[in-house]
């Protein structure tokens, strides 16, 4: 993945340099890489989606493409899950997945995510195009 800045200008990723503010936002996230006996396999963050500590949010989810379908997403997510609900004490995970990534929305499935129902999805303009963002939770089950 190649990312590109511009000095003072909107690149890849958004405004660079970034505010106060939006270094604020990063600098809260908690990250997560996941191994094997061959090394990096994925990597994920959590946040607080607000001000509450009741719930955490996936977010970057990303995964070695040699390793996709291997179950190795399942894995790491739910290894997330048990730090969500089992280290930090949160009552309720969130996500969120494109609806043209239906192997993540597939694997999310099957660590436990349930769709959230809404009559408003968050519409998101990517390479050109719109691409409509499905939200994912979970309540726990290890309190």
């Amino acid at each position: 993945m190649k990312l590109i800045f511009t000095n003072g200008r909107q690149g890849f990723w958004g405004n660079y340099p970034i505010t106060e503010k939006e270094f604020n936002t990063v600098k809260s996230l908690i990250a997560f890489t996941a191994f094997d006996e061959s090394g990096i396999v994925g990597f994920f963050t959590l946040r607080n989606p607000g001000d509450s500590l009741d719930e955490l949010r996936f977010g970057f989810v990303i995964l070695d493409p040699e390793k996709r379908g291997k179950g190795y997403g399942k894995a790491m997510i739910q290894q997330g899950l048990k730090f969500v609900f089992q280290i930090y004490g949160a009552r309720k995970a969130s996500l969120g997945v494109f609806e043209n990534n239906l192997s993540a929305y597939h694997c999310y499935k099957a660590a436990g995510f349930q769709d959230k129902i809404s009559d408003h999805a968050e519409t998101y303009h990517v390479m050109d195009e719109d691409w409509k963002c499905l939200e994912l939770t979970m309540e726990t089950s290890w309190n």
